[in-house]
């Protein structure tokens, strides 16, 4: 299944709500099954306030799950489709 590495930072609204950051990534987790996935969110410091791991059957299912999300103007986010090193490995052999 496709992993997706999404950051995130929190707008004026989601700051405002952050205690209820628990709920919302409970949330994610949930619609994330729905969709045939599953997710992790992560609390943290730097320069994203969040981040979620995902791994979803597919680039429309996360599509949907972070424009969902997004939808509730909680948070802004960037997504990033990642390759393990095996996944990776059998394209670098493809390089000629």
């Amino acid at each position: 299944m496709p992993h997706y590495v999404v950051l995130g930072n929190w707008t004026d609204q989601g700051i405002q709500n952050v205690k209820d950051s628990p709920k919302r990534f409970d949330r994610v987790k949930d619609l994330a099954a729905k969709f045939g996935g599953r997710a992790d969110v992560y609390i943290t410091m730097g320069q994203y306030d969040f981040v979620g791991v995902m791994e979803m059957p597919n680039d429309e299912a996360v599509m949907q799950l972070v424009l969902q999300m997004g939808a509730q103007g909680n948070g802004r986010t960037t997504t990033l489709k990642a390759w393990t090193p095996e996944e990776a490995t059998k394209v670098l052999a493809k390089l000629q």
